[in-house]
């Protein structure tokens, strides 16, 4: 039995809480890094330090690097029993990883993230937090009340944020500890994606209580993908500090089925955004009640979060 959500407190120093689909409870997010976080976002010498070097795709090129060394194959161990991830699903031994990157974009065995099978089913695209919103035009904040961003600047073409003005939007937010390769919500027709630079703040919600615009100026990706309908989805991807680069790992203009591999994030938390037309989608029950609170529920990719219309 869910227990009924209670209005989220929104402050920039409030524990970052999340609902857990599976456990059926009010969940306290273990930060990768926390501490850093807070004071990077919160200290006045924190954002000096942020605004200086750690938004710049130097820093997170630099933080790739060490990710790449072979020195990082000592983190992945330390990691997984850190933070309790479960080995059994990994399609390769965890002892087998060269680096800490090749770890973080591990693939999973068949049939570790099954797809739900009903053809009318939208399914969510990566393990991870999700916040939903029926109606981007009538958004009333984004972990924190009032807190939105122009779709405009987000899509950075004035016609497609007309076109989807009043569509529905599905945002999931990956942590470090996730899996993190993320797949198609819905089946159809890919085309090439669209990339905007952009800084490369944190996505965490300690960042984006404090500066929610971060998600529309940081680096991302671009996916439109056609339905069977005709309609056209839009798929974006965001970097974020020490993500600088999402990996495509599709065929632009070559069909796909739901919840297949669209591509992975290398080291660090990240995002994906899914954008449908109005009235497109009804997502479903759990997702909508714990978005209306400000508070994401937590989901794995495959797994269903609505419905298409018929």
């Amino acid at each position: 039995m869910n227990p009924s959500p209670e209005p989220s407190s929104g402050g920039a120093a409030a524990p970052v809480e999340y609902f857990n689909r599976y456990s059926g409870r009010v969940e306290r997010e273990e930060i990768y890094g926390e501490g850093w976080v807070r004071w990077s976002y919160g200290n006045p010498l924190g954002r000096l330090v942020l605004h200086a070097l750690v938004k710049r795709s130097l820093f997170s090129r630099w933080y790739g690097w060490r990710m790449d060394a072979s020195s990082s194959r000592s983190k992945v161990l330390p990691f997984i029993r850190r933070y309790g991830l479960d080995p059994s699903e990994f399609l390769s031994p965890a002892e087998s990883f060269a680096t800490f990157n090749e770890f973080f974009h591990r693939r999973l065995k068949p049939g570790a993230r099954p797809v739900d099978p009903d053809p009318a089913s939208l399914v969510f695209p990566a393990d991870g937090r999700h916040l939903a919103f029926p109606d981007i035009s009538r958004m009333e904040g984004i972990f924190v009340k009032g807190e939105t961003f122009p779709l405009e600047e987000l899509l950075g073409d004035a016609g497609l944020a007309r076109e989807y003005a009043s569509g529905a939007m599905l945002i999931s937010r990956l942590c470090p500890v996730d899996y993190h390769r993320f797949h198609f919500p819905v089946a159809g027709l890919p085309s090439a994606p669209r990339r905007i630079e952009g800084p490369l703040f944190s996505v965490n919600p300690i960042a984006l209580r404090r500066n929610i615009r971060i998600l529309s100026r940081n680096r991302r990706w671009i996916t439109p993908i056609e339905l069977a309908s005709g309609a056209r989805g839009l798929l974006l991807e965001v970097g974020a500090t020490n993500v600088g680069s999402a990996v495509s790992t599709f065929r632009p203009g070559v069909p796909v089925a739901k919840g297949e591999e669209k591509g992975y994030f290398r080291f660090g938390g990240s995002l994906t955004l899914c954008i449908f037309p109005r009235g497109l989608v009804r997502f479903s029950d759990d997702l909508l009640e714990q978005s209306r609170v400000g508070r994401e529920l937590y989901a794995r990719v495959g797994d269903r979060c609505g419905l298409l219309a018929s």
